[in-house]
């Protein structure tokens, strides 16, 4: 057999191209001046809001003690409404407890002397049942 010549592949004329083995990354994201400069201008945005958050909370504040201060005169009146109410059901009460023992003067004061003493609760409630003492006394608390 004949041998059969082998074509070798060579380079192209004038050589190959030169081989690019330098690091080409893509540009990622923002620098870092731009993402400093996009930080500080969310906190001052987010320093701002506070500011203005809590400028409408203290103006929220003072309207809700102003109300209270309104309102407080008619709480006050309606405690000391509910108070002589509860005076005088106990002087009735008195009366007919002690109606037999000579002498005795009903409603007269232990202290001595003509000026308004605010009567403590148990004076309020002492001819009262124990659980209206204690919800007067406590509230809503409850002990289990």
């Amino acid at each position: 057999m004949a041998a059969s010549k082998v074509k070798q592949d060579m380079p192209p004329p004038g050589g190959y191209g030169p081989i690019d083995y330098k690091r080409n990354l893509p540009k990622r994201g923002l620098s870092g001046y731009s993402m400093f400069g996009i930080g500080i201008g969310v906190m001052v945005f987010g320093y701002w809001k506070i500011i203005k958050w809590n400028r409408e909370r203290r103006r929220l504040y003072i309207e809700e003690l102003e109300a209270r201060i309104a309102m407080l005169p008619l709480l006050q009146a309606e405690h000391d409404r509910r108070t002589l109410c509860m005076l005088r059901e106990n002087l009735e009460e008195e009366a007919i407890i002690m109606k037999d023992v000579p002498g005795w003067k009903v409603g007269e004061s232990v202290f001595h002397t003509d000026r308004w003493v605010t009567p403590i609760i148990e004076e309020l409630f002492n001819l009262r049942p124990r659980e209206e003492l204690i919800q007067a006394r406590f509230g809503f608390l409850s002990y289990v």
